[in-house]
């Protein structure tokens, strides 16, 4: 068996992939929409109740990427509803109210530094990373005071093995192999991916899904698109000059857009797979929703279904904050904090401990991933053992209809 160093040098810039919905290739791009997506215009929500919690406070400590060169509120405002929710409407965690310290760090070293060392100053029970590539630098100082690190998917890759991190999803693992397995049940021979040339994320990609694919009998190739070009026509064209069944576009929204684009006139009826930051309202607004619909997602998260829980996330948003987009990155936020609640609910009355929280986590067998019927989290560092943060490598994977609905959902990587 290959060793986790071995596997970490291989997966070394997952990042690429984090199915946190957006490409971070040696930097992240975040941008905000004008589009009307807010939580109650896309389903149904249902009526809250009031069940304030009572007992003694858990300090969570949220990490932002804000005030910087990127700038993506909407999970610290999803995490920020959820313990409102919690607190007010939900019991807290078991009994226990959140009292939430925020640190908005500039996607650089510095400031990285600073908001990590805040939380231990503040001795926080556990912190949730939700959007950033500053994994490195934030999670060896968490885990070095025993605090829990916790994500929704693994960014940097040193989040892939790093003990005392927990990632609820599979990140770029789970993206790729999902994909591998829709190509290879429609008998589909050749996959390409077309990828921006920031830092080795094409590289990266080539290796990790070149081993993926080759496993389910697919040809998979890499197409850089150099980000500084204007017109990406010409290099799109050449790179799918042998014909691909289907294009994976793995990038930030504006890659995304750029790539979409192009495909509408190089290959308009060429299959694509999506992940979320190709979902956000900026591309199809850009792109116009004709050129997304027929195409398959891969996500971590389901906003369009009438599922309780995502009814109830639509809900938490719709309450407490309004403005936030439910198909952008809102999900990074709210569905840690809200697995902290359902791995919690045997956390004892009085002072909660950060050792506390690990064993929740740990402990945490098959429980649902919020948001996302069908997924679960199990943290026991044997989902995918080379991986031993993962606590899911499964992902949905739906076909986009109409008014970008989804269908015909399924669960890969079982």
């Amino acid at each position: 068996m290959h060793s986790p160093r071995r596997f970490r040098r291989a997966f070394r810039t997952a990042a690429v992939l984090g199915a946190t919905g957006a490409l971070l290739a040696g930097g992240l791009t975040a941008c905000s929409s004008d589009s009307d997506d807010s939580a109650a215009s896309s389903g149904p929500t249902v009526e809250l109740t009031e069940k304030a919690a009572t007992g003694e406070a858990i300090k969570i400590g949220v990490i932002s990427s804000e005030g910087g060169p990127v700038s993506a509120p909407a999970p610290r405002e999803a995490a920020e509803a959820a313990v409102r929710y919690l607190n007010d409407n939900a019991g807290g965690v078991n009994g226990h109210k959140i009292d939430l310290v925020v640190c908005k760090q500039h996607e650089e070293a510095a400031s990285a530094t600073a908001c990590a060392n805040e939380m231990v100053e503040k001795k926080v029970a556990a912190v949730i990373s939700p959007f950033s590539s500053m994994g490195a630098v934030i999670g060896p100082i968490i885990v070095g005071a025993k605090i829990p690190y916790i994500s929704q998917a693994p960014v940097s890759a040193i989040e892939y093995g790093l003990p005392g991190a927990y990632m609820l999803s599979g990140g770029g693992y789970a993206v790729l192999a999902g994909q591998a397995a829709h190509a290879a049940k429609n008998k589909y021979k050749k996959v390409t991916v077309i990828i921006g040339d920031t830092g080795d994320a094409a590289a990266s990609i080539g290796k990790l899904g070149g081993a993926i694919f080759k496993q389910v009998g697919v040809e998979f190739k890499v197409v850089t698109v150099p980000t500084s070009t204007a017109d990406v026509v010409p290099v799109i064209t050449a790179g799918l000059a042998d014909k691909p069944d289907a294009v994976s576009i793995l990038g930030d929204a504006k890659q995304c857009s750029t790539a979409i684009k192009a495909l509408q006139t190089v290959a308009p009826d060429i299959k694509k797979y999506l992940i979320t930051s190709c979902l956000d309202s900026n591309v199809t607004d850009a792109t116009g929703e004709d050129a997304i619909e027929g195409s398959v997602a891969f996500t971590t998260v389901n906003p369009m279904t009438d599922d309780p829980t995502v009814n109830l996330f639509r809900s938490v948003l719709a309450k407490y904050s309004p403005s936030t987009d439910i198909r952008g990155l809102a999900y990074l936020g709210y569905q840690p904090i809200m697995s902290i609640a359902e791995a919690g609910k045997a956390l004892p009355a009085g002072p909660v401990t950060a050792e506390q929280i690990h064993a929740a986590l740990k402990g945490a067998k098959d429980l649902p991933v919020p948001a996302a019927p069908g997924l679960t989290f199990t943290c026991d560092g044997k989902q995918v053992p080379q991986m031993p943060t993962l606590c899911g490598k499964s992902i949905l994977v739906s076909d986009i209809g109409a008014d970008l609905a989804f269908e015909n959902t399924v669960v890969e990587n079982k």
